[in-house]
């Protein structure tokens, strides 16, 4: 099923990449697109998750440089029985973490020294276990290519869309600038459906798979209203839409309209179903 999910998300953004094509340069610039999708998606593959990682200033750390969350990390991992992936800290004093990587035995956890501060650790020991539910349910292939591949569309599309708005020629300069302004006003909207199709679904199980791992759902719980409550009022450095939905709590501040695109469910069901599953466990 991941899978599945990993190829008709790779379908869409061709098939975006197409239509930019298209509207750029007809029908050579279509070919063109698909042959530049493929290779971004190629790329995607291998790369992305090294690009996110490198994006927020991620250092890879070891028992000896920091043994306490490294430690934690491997104690989890085993109860998960998973590989032991490769552990980073972000020093950024907004608490959030990530997991990225292309399948369990190539995964990454990283976590701000703000979360790794701010939590006991049950709380911690709850926020990994959530991340590396997202590993054993190879969700983080599907978010990491689409973190890349996102932002890559929405510059395109948006240079073109400009390019097309001041520098189109002769008489189709009024369609050229037309369709220019499609392009910066609607990127930004299929950026954000692309996100969306990484199903808010997916947070709901990895909530219930990292409290299983753990063994602690409330305190899992607790995490994610600290998590929520620090991101209202600080923003996560570097952080963009392209990436926002990787993070176990959106790092961006949204309210009113916005929260109907979020990428992540609402923290009151997110703690309210784990408290229900507290009750069971």
């Amino acid at each position: 099923m991941s899978m599945l999910k990993t190829g008709i998300l790779l379908a869409a953004l061709t098939a975006l990449f197409m239509g930019v094509g298209y509207l750029i340069g007809g029908p050579g610039g279509m070919a063109l697109a698909f042959l530049f999708a493929a290779g971004t998606n190629l790329f995607a593959y291998w790369n992305s998750d090294k690009m996110v990682l490198k994006m927020y200033r991620a250092q890879e750390v070891t028992p000896e440089s920091a043994p306490k969350f490294y430690n934690l990390v491997s104690e989890l991992a085993q109860n998960a029985e998973l590989p032991m992936p490769k552990v980073y800290i972000i020093n950024d004093p907004t608490p959030n973490a990530f997991a990225t990587g292309r399948n369990p035995e190539h995964a990454a956890v990283a976590a701000t020294t703000g979360i790794l501060q701010g939590l006991n650790n049950d709380e911690l020991a709850g926020v990994l276990s959530h991340e590396l539910a997202h590993v054993k349910h190879r969700d983080i292939l599907t978010g990491t290519i689409a973190a890349t591949m996102v932002g890559t569309i929405t510059f395109i599309a948006q240079m073109a869309g400009w390019a097309m708005l001041f520098y189109g020629r002769g008489s189709s300069r009024d369609n050229d600038g037309l369709a220019g302004l499609v392009l910066i006003i609607l990127s930004p909207i299929a950026a954000t459906l692309l996100q969306l199709a990484i199903s808010r679904s997916r947070e709901f199980a990895a909530d219930e798979g990292g409290a299983k791992i753990s063994g602690k759902p409330l305190a899992l719980a607790s995490a994610l209203e600290k998590i929520s409550a620090a991101s209202s009022m600080k923003q996560l450095d570097n952080v963009g839409p392209a990436t926002a939905h990787m993070f176990i709590v959106n790092p961006l501040r949204s309210g009113g309209v916005m929260k109907l695109f979020s990428t992540h469910p609402s923290m009151e069901e997110r703690v309210k179903r784990l408290q229900k599953i507290a009750q069971t466990m």
